[in-house]
């Protein structure tokens, strides 16, 4: 009987095989391209087998020529989007649990009208509110400044759902209550229970913003005009727009496709380094809430 199971499965099981073969190939593959071009030079990059690695002395070159485009611009783009992304990511956390938790746990006039507010803002499209964004602060005169960058990031709607959706399922209603009965006034039952309980689901939406602020492209390039205050995912757009293949009108400041790999890998490097480290708090967030009390 198993055997006869196991035959009839066989084709469901190469079907799954293939796709996760597909995906795989289609997903990482164009990482492994990446990774090997910032070892090549331009030439072995056009020439040489696209999967082959090229040697440690053109990646050296390559890391030199980057670091000396615009006077080290890549560490100061780096040192703007840590400072960009970690302010909002305070203030992120700092806004959404409380206000999860609120509409989770209390019960007030306009609930369910800030509730379906959060859900709409959260589906809209970032591009859509860049305008409104800009005419706003440019009234309050916060164009060119970092808060034109941390203060719409940091109030983030998805994090307030998420919040909102662990404290309704997952955190014992009965716990808080006895956490009232015994003294605790409100603020208290958030500081002292259900903030330690919902740690898995804080990393989550600390994750989430930090990989938003991170790789936010389209607000910065809009709202800061002084080239000191780019971002990296900012900065590696002007990398582009210097490479000769891309832009022929580009003069001595033109900068090589490797280089422009290399720059997209160490781009990208903080927010896996912070996936590595996070990974263990995340997966508990993402399970969190997926059972009811």
């Amino acid at each position: 009987m198993p055997i006869e199971v196991s035959v009839r499965r066989l084709p469901f099981r190469l079907l799954s095989g293939g796709v996760l073969l597909l995906f795989a190939l289609f997903f990482v593959l164009p990482m492994v391209w990446l990774v090997l071009a910032a070892t090549k030079t331009d030439q072995q990059l056009v020439h040489d087998n696209p999967l082959s690695f090229g040697s440690l002395h053109a990646l050296k070159h390559n890391w030199d020529a980057l670091t000396a485009f615009q006077d080290d611009a890549i560490m100061m783009w780096l040192r703007n989007s840590a400072l960009y992304a970690v302010v909002s990511l305070v203030i992120t956390v700092g806004v959404s649990v409380p206000a999860g938790y609120a509409l989770a746990m209390t019960t007030f006039r306009g609930r369910r009208t800030l509730l379906v507010a959060t859900l709409v803002v959260m589906l809209m499209p970032n591009a859509t509110l860049v305008v409104p964004l800009f005419l706003e602060l440019n009234a309050v005169r916060l164009i060119g400044t970092m808060w034109s960058i941390v203060l719409p990031y940091s109030f983030y709607p998805f994090g307030v759902y998420l919040t909102y959706i662990y404290f309704s399922t997952a955190v014992p209603k009965d716990l808080l209550a006895a956490a009232r009965i015994d003294g605790c006034s409100e603020f208290g039952v958030f500081r002292r229970v259900a903030l330690p309980l919902a740690t898995p689901v804080v990393a989550l939406v600390g994750f989430f913003s930090f990989v938003a602020n991170w790789t936010n492209y389209f607000l910065p390039y809009v709202m800061l005009p002084a080239d000191d205050q780019m971002p990296v995912q900012v900065g590696v757009g002007t990398l582009l727009s210097s490479v000769p293949s891309f832009n022929p009108t580009v003069g001595e400041l033109a900068v090589e496709r490797p280089q422009l790999a290399l720059a997209t890998l160490v781009a990208i490097t903080p927010v896996l380094i912070v996936f590595l480290f996070a990974q263990r708090f995340l997966v508990s967030g993402m399970l969190a809430g997926a059972t009811k009390e």
